[in-house]
C-alpha cells in the first residue's frame, strides 16, 4: 500500500510576507471580545494573523500596521508590549 504524505499547512507572515509551515510561525489573535493575544497553542477562537517568531518581524508588523489590517482592529500599545515580552520569553526558551 502506498502512503500519501500528510499535507503541511502553510501560512504567510504579515510582516515579511515569507511563507512558512504553520508551526514555525506565531499566531496573534483578536478574540471575539476584542482583546489581542499571542496564541501559543494556535487554537483560540477569533481572527488570527501569523508572524515569524522574532521581535523584528513583530515590530515591523506593528509599525507598518500590517498586524492591525490583518486583525481588522487597532493593536493597543499594551497588547504590543505583552506580545513583545511573550516573544522574548519564547526566544529565550528556544535558545
Amino acid at each position: 500500500m502506498i502512503s500519501v504524505p500528510k499535507k503541511i499547512p502553510m501560512r504567510q507572515c504579515v510582516a515579511c510576507k515569507e511563507k512558512k509551515e504553520k508551526t514555525r510561525l506565531a499566531r496573534v489573535v483578536r478574540t471575539p471580545d476584542g482583546r489581542v493575544l499571542y496564541d501559543a497553542g494556535g487554537k483560540l477562537s477569533g481572527r488570527g494573523a501569523y508572524v515569524c517568531h522574532n521581535i523584528n518581524c513583530l515590530e515591523k508588523a506593528v509599525k507598518s500596521r500590517a498586524l492591525s489590517r490583518a486583525l481588522e482592529c487597532e493593536v493597543p500599545d499594551e497588547a504590543f508590549e505583552q506580545l513583545r515580552s511573550q516573544f522574548e520569553a519564547q526566544e529565550e526558551k528556544n535558545g
